[in-house]
């Protein structure tokens, strides 16, 4: 009797051991390695972040140490620019808390870098096609000596390279003193019937005042009020479309 209990006490350690070694193996992340989304993301999900002001995190700012190697975050981004290899990062990390305390979302614009200020804006280029995107840089990473900067995996989508993995990449800085401004659309409706589209496009700058345009792909037709200088008029505008009829209305920046 003695000798079975022995069996079954090593048994349940041999599985609690098997258990916790899985454990420290996945860490905090429930999936062991990073994988794509199940959907690709949508059009308002690959508009450029806006840059904003915003409150650097101290804690953030402090030199940090990963795999035996020592960073120094910048206290000042202005005129930081640097050429690599950018990669991006997915389900694995999605939910999950950056290294400023904010939810890491895959389909935002944002992204992670060693040494730029948390939070910050950087214009990353894809110097294969000419791609560029506007991200918030709101992590750390990644950790690899050959990488510069880890992407969300919208940002990666919208700059052609989500299937390879990385691409050469042109990082830039991006503060309210250098950027500059950008028009405001907003698109409030699409249809397949261009008489119909014209219709409300003339009702809408009758309610509006506000210039009207309509863009036809692949047999349908968008309609676009703007475009509109100032981001604060755009906004306004925005939200009385969605307390009328048009809930599915949202903001476009031109390129």
């Amino acid at each position: 009797m003695t000798q079975r209990v022995n069996y079954l006490l090593i048994a349940l350690f041999s599985v609690l051991l098997a258990a916790c070694s899985s454990s420290s193996q996945q860490g905090r992340y429930a999936m062991e390695h990073d994988a794509a989304p199940l959907r690709k993301p949508t059009e308002l999900e690959m508009q450029d972040a806006i840059v904003t002001p915003v409150v650097k995190s101290a804690s953030a700012s402090r030199p940090y140490e990963v795999r035996g190697k020592r960073y120094t975050p910048m206290l000042d981004e202005t005129g930081y620019s640097e050429e690599g290899i950018a990669s991006w990062y997915g389900r694995k990390f999605h939910n999950y808390h950056t290294s400023n305390g904010e939810v890491y979302d895959m389909f935002a614009m944002t992204a992670a870098h060693k040494t730029l200020p948390l939070p910050s804006f950087a214009r990353v280029t894809n110097l294969d096609n000419g791609k560029s995107v506007i991200v918030r840089v709101n992590d750390r990473g990644p950790f690899h000596d050959d990488r510069i900067i880890d992407l969300s995996y919208s940002a990666a989508y919208k700059l052609g390279y989500y299937r390879q993995g990385t691409a050469r990449v042109k990082v830039e800085a991006v503060t309210l003193a250098n950027s500059a401004p950008r028009l405001s659309y907003i698109q409030v409706a699409a249809g397949s019937t261009l008489a119909n589209v014209e219709a409300l496009a003339f009702q809408l700058r009758q309610q509006y005042h506000v210039p009207t345009n309509i863009v036809e792909k692949d047999g349908i037709y968008r309609l676009r009020l703007g475009p509109i200088k100032d981001a604060a008029e755009a906004q306004a505008v925005l939200e009385k479309l969605k307390q009328n009829q048009f809930q599915n209305a949202f903001l476009l920046y031109s390129e």
